[in-house]
């Protein structure tokens, strides 16, 4: 689906009243720039809010400003308070009551920003911006100071956000579910350690995409998937039909644990970049084009053939490139029970490289996380944007499901 452009505002007809209005800003404020009407609108932004908490004490009250009247609550003064707006910081005089019960409405007690400077933050942070960037660019648009804390409490509102959506009740079949790493730096008590974040994207009944999990973590094996698994359990997924995968220490013997009646599907792209690893520069053409017999092989028996060929042309040169497809048959073959038009759904992990690029991006941005606090919050924001894009099944998802279901009788809802 096409991304939405942003709807440009489109001025209304000019009429003889605005056009007064605009000629009178012109005399009060003498404006000769851009800057003059910026001032010029939060001065009146400042005096508009002034005359409404004017208003609003009369309504409290029952008696307008000016007015004698005998009843026991009456005006106390003024407080001041200093305002944040989008056209930059100003000082109003909120009226105070005898009584202490005025609660104003259009600037409600606590509230010193009216510029949703939050949600702006917040969209910034997304993008992986630092809190010292973020610091000075509100400054320099906004004219008004956000300290790095300031900015860092308000990302921290996302938290229980974070922690609501991690458990959240999950659907209880996924056809395709995929597991994949992006590697961050983080900071950890004065020394920078390689993170990975892992991404679990499941694949529902409908074709759509859902990231059902984002763990990050340093040193994976069978015991720390099996609890990334029993998660999904526990949040209501009861069966998984293929889990695809690049080769996580652990993750065949936690999928049987968890998962047994699941399909575990090694990752072709993975394999293919780990076998061309060994090999030179002038031989990867080749060599890939040969790999490609393997896994486009119209059934198993054909697929191992051509194993068998390609390690054969190959062992001499490179006696341990093929080591990864004999060890790893088992893992690679479920390929093959499928037509290629249904493999490419999940035989790669096609699925989830746009959101990885997404991920990759923030890398780009900020070199080091402070904190893996810190690197949660800007995956879980990235993810909530694209996430939004996904409105539309897999590319042939119909031909996709009917071939699960015959393949997997009776697991399909």
């Amino acid at each position: 689906m096409a991304n939405r452009k942003k709807e440009v505002y489109k001025p209304k007809p000019m009429t003889e009243g605005k056009r007064n209005l605009i000629q009178g800003l012109f005399q009060e404020y003498d404006i000769q720039s851009a800057d003059d009407i910026q001032e010029a609108l939060k001065d009146l932004l400042s005096g508009t809010l002034q005359d409404m908490l004017e208003k609003e004490m009369d309504d409290h009250l029952g008696y307008d400003r000016y007015e004698r009247s005998g009843k026991p609550n009456y005006r106390n003064g003024t407080k001041s308070k200093t305002v944040r707006s989008k056209y930059g910081e100003f000082q109003v005089d909120v009226p105070q009551d005898r009584q202490s019960s005025f609660e104003p409405q259009v600037l409600p007690k606590r509230q010193k920003d009216i510029s949703s400077i939050d949600d702006k933050i917040i969209a910034l942070y997304a993008k992986g911006m630092t809190t010292r960037q973020i610091s000075e660019m509100i400054e320099d648009i906004y004219g008004f100071e956000v300290s790095e804390g300031m900015v860092s409490d308000i990302t921290d509102k996302l938290l229980p956000r974070i922690e609501e959506w991690q458990n959240r009740p999950l659907s209880s079949v996924y056809p395709i579910v995929f597991i994949d790493a992006v590697h961050f730096s983080v900071r950890d008590d004065g020394v920078i350690r390689k993170l990975a974040a892992y991404v679990v994207l499941g694949i529902n009944e409908d074709g759509i995409k859902e990231v059902l999990s984002i763990v990050v973590g340093e040193n994976e094996n069978s015991k720390y998937w099996l609890s990334v698994l029993n998660s999904l359990k526990n949040r209501g997924v009861q069966d998984i039909l293929i889990l695809c995968s690049d080769g996580l220490t652990g993750i065949k013997d936690a999928i049987s644990a968890a998962f047994p009646k699941t399909e575990q599907q090694r990752c072709i792209v993975h394999m293919v970049r780990n076998t061309l690893k060994y090999v030179a520069n002038k031989d990867m053409k080749a060599f890939a084009k040969d790999l490609k017999t393997i896994y486009t092989a119209a059934n198993e028996e054909s697929a191992r053939k051509q194993l068998e060929a390609v390690t054969r042309k190959w062992s001499g040169q490179y006696p341990s490139a093929m080591n990864r497809w004999n060890d790893n048959w088992d893992a690679i073959s479920p390929i093959f029970k499928f037509s290629k038009e249904v493999r490419t759904a999940f035989y790669t992990t096609n699925a989830i490289e746009s959101l990885n690029s997404c991920y990759r991006r923030l890398n780009k941005q900020r070199s080091v996380f402070p904190s893996d606090t810190a690197l949660l919050k800007v995956l879980y924001l990235a993810t909530h944007e694209i996430a939004k894009k996904w409105t539309i099944p897999l590319r042939n998802w119909g031909i996709v499901l009917g071939e699960l279901e015959i393949m997997y009788l009776d697991r399909l809802s």
